[in-house]
């Protein structure tokens, strides 16, 4: 099941689990996708410390991102006219991983041209490359230092939620 996180003014909280959320507003979502829980954490805290109150939902692997993304399975009813806002994605996760999810990201008219963010702790280069073949937009290897991590989730939210002009 898909986890929608929305952030208060200053706590943390988890909205409603539903299975279609199609009374999304217009907002810029999030797609965060991963499967480490300590990861997902470290990235909302990180979101809100640098004050990126977006509409976060959480896949837990590949599955539930395409599911979400194209409307299908737990999300049939879900509004495919709100998609994310932004993708991060993560490489190494179980069921279906990150390169085929992006492969099918961009193999299909609905979501070829979503932004995605590979959000990874891999330093393989041929992780980065085989990404970038694939169509990813943006490669951020996740700093081990949180103040790091945060600066980096900082800079990703300002250029891809603020200055970015998606189609």
């Amino acid at each position: 099941m898909i986890i929608i996180v929305r952030f208060g003014s200053r706590r943390l909280q988890p909205a409603k689990k539903e299975k279609g959320h199609s009374e999304m507003k217009k907002e810029k979502i999030i797609l965060l996708v991963e499967d480490n829980p300590d990861d997902v954490k470290m990235t909302l805290r990180a979101l809100k410390k640098s004050n990126i109150l977006n509409e976060v939902v959480v896949a837990k692997d590949g599955v539930e991102a395409l599911d979400y993304l194209f409307c299908t399975g737990a999300y049939a009813g879900r509004d495919q006219k709100c998609p994310p806002q932004i993708i991060m994605l993560d490489l190494n996760m179980p069921r279906i991983g990150g390169l085929e999810v992006l492969q099918r990201i961009r193999a299909d008219e609905r979501t070829k041209t979503l932004p995605v963010v590979v959000l990874t702790t891999s330093s393989e280069d041929v992780d980065r490359i085989e990404s970038y073949r694939l169509g990813a937009n943006s490669y951020v290897r996740k700093p081990v230092d949180f103040d790091q991590f945060t600066k980096a989730v900082q800079h990703l939210g300002l250029y891809w939620l603020v200055l970015n002009e998606a189609p």
